[in-house]
């Protein structure tokens, strides 16, 4: 694409997260809430909408929505209802969605995102409303069918919309970034987008730059993950451009993105309100909400991201680029100011934490949670090597230890045997052998080149397997080739 199609035409893009609520129980029967189960094990006559049954709304489910609500800053109903939402999917028994029209539990809140240039930006939220969850199809290709499993049927999905202010792929990226640590910090969903507890459709249009007017808009289905989102933003947004620069138009319809072709594919015409058919809900009542209980919410609500970030930044006085990492996952956060309280020095935490931990963490496929080292463990590695009881290379290999047997870290040095080697008499050893081993390099030290004592150094760590001082090695080196020893 050219330089100035890029600039003739501007991307705009709204987002429509669907959230799972963990609730022990469905959003209106009692069936459990579970992933993973058998097929079609956890179902009911309500879920199943058969003839006969009414809806119950779960307390939780609302609790969660008000509370996910009043940490986007949102509006909140004082009365809310239940619409029904007609459409005909195999997976959804009843032939119609229970869902929230024009008065949804919240509306007119906001998401605080950080952009890839460090810039904090503002993106408003429209609406967030209850609804069902329908089934799941699974197609079956060498069988030439589809089967269906209800169990996801009737679990709580809060639907939030954003504004279409979003204007490019990568700023949706982080605008779902943002949303999805906010919810996390408030433990109403896991957000695994894996198990589809976290469902992202985008609408995307492109207009000339600088009108006021949206473009046609396409919808897209069938992304699952953040990455993916991102690559069908970017695809789409080039075919809508590329049409627009060649004289076509766009039709307003809904694509699947296939993760496979790397494209996106026409499914159907795209459905306006009025296609579902919306009247409300005659089995359940509109609800009131009581100020008290938005209030008692309120007072549970977890110090979130962004104020986490602030502070992190001012008490700690981390840098922007440390505190993203560590506000990040709110299991690092409550880590790294455990270890806060035991040593001053929080960028020394931060190196640990960002780096060493994290690697072995990664290279393990583990999280944060549950992991077998505490903050006094790591603060007693980071104190024996202050202190030169360690050396870098052995404080690493203690901390692999600790991870994997879960032993105090003096078990596992002394275990091990990975206490640093200050003794003057067995150092002086080692550099005796290496003066004669490479003579080469000491003729360099001796003329001036002080980088090549770093050589001798390595070496030096190596023959004692990491457990050398190199301080005191390299002091050795130097005593001992400067002509202060009979070397």
């Amino acid at each position: 694409m050219s330089q100035t199609v890029q600039q003739k035409y501007e991307t705009v893009i709204g987002l429509e997260v669907h959230l799972q609520l963990s609730t022990r129980t469905k959003i209106f029967c009692g069936c459990a809430n579970v992933f993973g189960r058998e097929p079609n094990t956890q179902t009911c006559p309500v879920c199943l909408g058969l003839p006969g049954t009414l809806p119950v709304l779960n307390k939780m489910a609302l609790e969660y929505a008000l509370k996910i609500a009043i940490a986007l800053d949102c509006q909140i109903n004082s009365v809310i209802k239940f619409d029904r939402k007609n459409y005909y999917y195999p997976d959804l028994p009843k032939g119609y969605q229970i869902s929230q029209y024009d008065k949804p539990v919240a509306y007119d809140g906001h998401v605080w995102m950080t952009g890839a240039d460090g810039q904090e930006r503002k993106i408003n939220i429209k609406r967030a409303h209850l609804e069902e969850d329908a089934g799941k199809l699974i197609h079956d290709e060498r069988a030439n069918c589809s089967l269906v499993d209800y169990n996801r049927t009737g679990t709580p999905l809060l639907e939030i919309v954003s504004e279409p202010e979003l204007r490019s792929p990568q700023e949706a990226y982080d605008y779902l970034q943002a949303l999805k640590l906010t919810l996390e910090y408030l433990r109403v969903s896991d957000c695994d987008m894996e198990k589809g507890s976290l469902r992202c459709d985008a609408n995307v249009s492109i207009r000339e730059a600088g009108a006021k007017t949206f473009g046609t808009k396409t919808e897209l289905k069938n992304m699952n993950s953040f990455k993916a989102v991102r690559t069908a933003l970017e695809f789409e947004e080039k075919r809508q451009r590329e049409a627009a620069a060649s004289g076509g138009r766009v039709i307003q319809e809904t694509r699947l993105w296939s993760e496979e072709k790397g494209i996106t594919i026409a499914m159907r015409s795209k459905e306006e309100a009025h296609d579902y058919r919306y009247f409300p809900e005659p089995d359940l009542v509109p609800f009131d909400i009581d100020e008290a209980l938005i209030e008692e919410l309120r007072r549970s609500i977890p110090e979130l991201p962004r104020q986490k970030f602030e502070r992190f930044t001012g008490e700690y006085r981390l840098s922007g680029y440390d505190a993203r990492i560590i506000v990040a996952d709110q299991h690092i956060a409550h880590f790294f100011e455990a270890c806060a309280k035991l040593y001053a020095d929080t960028k020394k935490i931060c190196n640990w934490l960002n780096g060493p931990l994290l690697q072995e963490l990664n290279a393990r496929k583990m999280g944060f949670s549950g992991i077998k080292i505490t903050p006094e463990d790591l603060i007693a590695i980071m104190r024996k090597v202050d202190q030169s009881e360690l050396s870098n290379l052995a404080a690493k290999e203690t901390l692999k230890q600790v991870l994997d047997t879960g032993k105090d870290v003096a078990s596992v040095i002394r275990d091990a045997g990975l206490a640093q080697v200050s003794d003057s008499p067995a150092l002086e050893g080692i550099v005796d052998e290496l003066i004669h081993e490479h003579q080469t390099v000491v003729g360099q030290i001796r003329e001036g080149k002080a980088s090549a004592i770093g050589f001798l150094v390595g070496q030096a760590m190596r023959k004692s397997q990491g457990k050398a001082n190199p301080k005191m090695i390299g002091e050795i080196i130097q005593r001992k080739l400067s002509g202060k020893s009979n070397a």
